[in-house]
């Protein structure tokens, strides 16, 4: 069980019931957010349960400020599990916003998991023990035209994740891809199409948890979701282009 938990956009959706899933006597957890207001909620809900909250109202862009927040964290007391959790899903949105939007995916999405990741190896590599866990997406098992940013920032962190598990096994760090389906969260909720097999936050956290403390490399879930988006991934693209290009789009 760790003690010490650093959980990024963990004040609202699956971040804050993940703060939710691991608060209890004893623990201390670090969660950072962009909204004030919410974060000071999960973390006053978190205390509740009787853990020690710090909050940092933080954007997981800024690499320099996020380092600075992860050492001060780390020196008060060693991080245990650090959850790479903080994500946006934007649509094209009108003419002349696409490519700012795709700038903005990327920006949290991928670099946002690097400024994580990366102080939190250079923190646990000193006393070779800690454990990573990146948050992808089934989305990130085959491109979808439907969301090419969230796609293919999902997709590289996937990569980025998996290869980091045998590079850093040796430094006693463990490291584990999470691959969720669709989870009810402030992201999901303006979508406004089919999200099938949608499920609560607080039952993906449950699963979650219970896949780390197991140290499973890939965390993906419902199965048949996980299923049907592997398949799509192994089928070649002329059979499922004409179908995927007509799912619904994100606006």
């Amino acid at each position: 069980m760790p003690r010490h938990i650093l959980i990024t956009g963990g004040s609202s959706g699956l971040g804050a019931a993940l703060a939710q899933a691991y608060a209890g006597p004893g623990v201390r957890l670090a969660l950072s957010g962009r909204d004030a207001a919410r974060l000071e909620t999960a973390a006053a809900r978190c205390r509740a349960k009787g853990a020690e909250v710090a909050t940092g109202q933080l954007d997981v862009g800024a690499a320099a400020a996020m380092a600075e927040w992860m050492r001060a964290e780390d020196a008060a007391k060693p991080l245990d599990l650090v959850i790479a959790n903080a994500g946006v899903s934007l649509g094209p949105g009108q003419d002349g916003e696409r490519a700012e939007r795709v700038r903005r995916t990327f920006a949290v999405n991928l670099m946002g998991v690097v400024n994580t990741v990366e102080p939190a190896i250079a923190l646990m590599a000193t006393r070779r023990r800690g454990q990573i866990a990146i948050m992808s997406s089934l989305a990130g098992l085959r491109g979808l035209p439907s969301a090419a940013a969230y796609s293919a920032s999902k997709a590289a962190v996937k990569a980025y994740g998996e290869a980091l598990r045998g590079e850093l096994e040796g430094l006693g760090i463990a490291v584990s891809v999470i691959c969720p389906g669709f989870v009810k969260s402030r992201m999901t909720e303006a979508n406004d199409f089919p999200m099938p097999l949608l499920m609560e936050a607080e039952r993906a956290a449950a699963i979650i948890k219970r896949g780390l403390a197991r140290n499973r490399a890939r965390i993906a879930f419902p199965f048949p979701l996980y299923a049907a988006m592997w398949l799509l991934a192994a089928l070649p693209p002329a059979l499922t282009d004409r179908w995927l290009a007509r799912l619904p789009r994100k606006h």
